[in-house]
């Protein structure tokens, strides 16, 4: 079935459902009101006028209480079926063109410094990290983030992509994990979970947890023998006089772990639905398999282990945060007690949280990446090169962030004895969006992506970018600045010796043609002679003429337009020699300007 079909058969599902629950809620709703009021009706005939037995109160309260049970699970349901309508109606936007601005755009992940991110539009707004991202926590994103912006290792990158391929059609899977209750979204990030669970231990008294489990039952025994009229109030008042000094001794240690645990519990919490579900789902990919193992300690999972946490916590908060209780929770060193319990855990599993939110974080962009392959069902995962040696190769390669009815597919070819590719042509024929094809596919191969191409053969390379400089008042630097700052960086990366993919466009334009000439030829011949492959764009001819410098090293291509009806026209494809004309004059008329 195609994607577009089987999500809209799941939205038509999730609406009806939220329809009926809608119903549902309503008739509860006014069903638990009608109850009420019979109650108090009852309450009135029978405390009030005498007229009948309190007794028969029982009958309006426990109607009420069913209601109540029922109505939670249908506003439960209605909640769901909500979430599944947001992301089935996000799911078809993104088959549809419609996702732009409507999904996470990893704005936190922006770095203008970055030698390629901003250049590719990895974040912000119609970004790929946009399309991409499917992550409910920050751990599933941060890891996202961190395989576009590195190329990975060639065997885990390879890991990566069988367990992508395994993903790929595990739809339920998904949706499950998308209907999740709406706080899963947690700004959980695997260093702040492990700089919490690895912190130094908080100090208690020798034998302090035994202190007061002794002083709370002692409490309890005293007390139930002076209502049982067997002994006097003193022992539990000396009792309770001890409990006073105990609390004293420990109070720092407790309130340290009080203030410490709520916010990376309330977090971890929100990760147990998750994690159930992970334990839950059979894989065979190793990649998989291994996150799944990295999921069990000490004979219990680490979904079991962080609900031993939550019910320490809520137990905990129960007697903080309810004045009703605290009076009772006091003698029962119920607050102390808790915070040693609590202690004691994040000793044992501390050390395994970092680990469980990393394997969270990845098995999320897995998850993210397995759903972009899934929804473009053409894409092909890429052959990656072992050999050291720069080399990008696709046929009918096409950008994956236009739609693909719409995108336009390019052979390309760069490595071995082609170094350089020189691409010419008229504004807005094609040729950033070429360049941007080409960077963006070696980012999703080396994350272990499939790209949209019908084959693709890559090198592990490292991307310098120069496609966006920005002149900036605040750091004081014009746009020519900013652009040559970000060469340098580029040939930095290749003289560091790292294989590397050069994407330039209108290399130097902010400089006099003489200038950019001698500039231009001697920044490309520099990296090319270091070992790099790359595209220059450009709408100066002149600087077509550096093919003939480098000895068959390099190659021009273009992009054409014409006009037709008295408009341009562009076809995108990408053609061998440099271009002829330029539609520079055409646009500005076309514009209203008069030249």
């Amino acid at each position: 079935m195609p994607p577009s079909r089987q999500y809209q058969q799941r939205l038509d599902f999730w609406r009806s459902e939220h329809a009926v629950s809608e119903r549902r809620f309503r008739r509860l709703g006014n069903a638990r009101l009608i109850t009420a009021i019979a109650a108090v009706a009852i309450a009135g005939a029978s405390f009030g006028a005498g007229a009948i037995s309190a007794w028969w109160l029982i009958a309006p309260v426990a109607v009420f209480i069913g209601l109540a049970i029922v109505h939670d699970r249908v506003d439960r349901r209605r909640a769901a079926a909500s979430r599944g309508i947001a992301y089935f109606e996000h799911a078809l936007g993104r088959l549809t063109n419609q996702w732009i601005g409507k999904g996470n755009q990893g704005e936190r992940f922006r770095d203008p410094r970055h030698v390629y991110a901003d250049d590719l539009d990895l974040f912000g707004r119609g970004s790929l990290f946009e399309l991409l991202s499917t992550a409910r926590t920050a751990a599933g994103e941060s890891a996202l983030a961190g395989w576009l912006l590195a190329p990975g290792d060639p065997e885990r990158v390879i890991a990566r992509q069988q367990s992508v391929e395994e993903l790929r059609g595990r739809v339920d899977l998904r949706e499950e994990l998308a209907l999740m209750g709406d706080d899963i979204r947690a700004a959980v990030d695997a260093k702040d979970v492990a700089r919490w669970g690895e912190d130094v231990p908080v100090p208690f008294l020798a034998g302090a947890r035994s202190i007061a489990a002794l002083l709370a039952a002692a409490a309890l025994l005293t007390f139930v023998l002076f209502l049982a009229h067997v002994l006097g109030l003193t022992p539990f008042l000396l009792v309770i006089l001890a409990e006073l000094g105990f609390n004293l001794a420990t109070r720092a240690p407790v309130e340290r772990v009080e203030q410490s645990v709520q916010t990376p519990a309330h977090e971890l919490r929100l990760l147990v639905l998750l994690l159930e579900r992970m334990e839950r789902e059979p894989f065979s990919s190793p990649y998989l398999v291994d996150l799944k193992k990295a999921l069990e300690t000490e004979g219990r999972t680490a979904s079991q282990q962080i609900r031993r946490l939550s019910r320490m916590i809520e137990q905990m908060d129960v007697a903080r945060l309810n004045m009703f209780f605290r009076p009772i929770a006091a003698p029962l060193m119920w607050i102390p007690q808790y915070a040693m319990a609590i202690e004691k855990w994040r000793r044992a599993c501390g050390p395994q949280l970092g680990k469980w939110a990393a394997a969270i974080g990845e098995f999320e962009a897995l998850c993210s990446l397995a759903c972009f392959a899934y929804e473009r069902p053409r894409a092909v995962f890429p052959k990656l090169l072992p050999s050291p040696e720069p080399r990008f190769e696709a046929e009918a390669l096409a950008h994956p962030l236009i739609p693909p009815d719409s995108a336009v597919a390019n052979d390309v070819g760069i490595g071995g004895e082609t170094r350089l590719w020189i691409v010419s042509g008229s504004n807005m024929s094609g040729k950033s969006t070429l360049m941007r094809a080409i960077g963006l596919s070696t980012v999703l191969a080396w994350a272990g992506a499939p790209v949209t191409a019908d084959s693709m053969r890559v090198s592990r390379l490292h991307i310098g970018a120069s496609m966006r400089a920005n002149d900036s008042l605040a750091d004081n630097r014009s746009r020519f600045y900013a652009e040559i700052s970000r060469l340098r960086d580029i040939v930095d990366l290749v003289r560091a010796g790292k294989p590397a993919l050069f994407l330039l466009d209108e290399l130097l334009s902010g400089t006099n043609s003489h200038d950019r000439r001698i500039g231009a030829e001697s920044l490309v011949r520099g990296l090319v002679e270091h070992g790099a492959i790359g595209l220059v764009t450009t709408h100066d001819l002149a600087l077509a003429q550096i093919a003939g410098t480098l000895g068959g090293r390099a190659i021009n291509v273009h992009f054409e337009d014409h006009l037709e009806g008295g408009e341009i026209r562009f076809d995108y494809r990408l053609r061998p020699g440099v271009v002829e004309r330029s539609n520079a004059l055409e646009l500005m008329r076309a514009v209203g300007l008069e030249v």
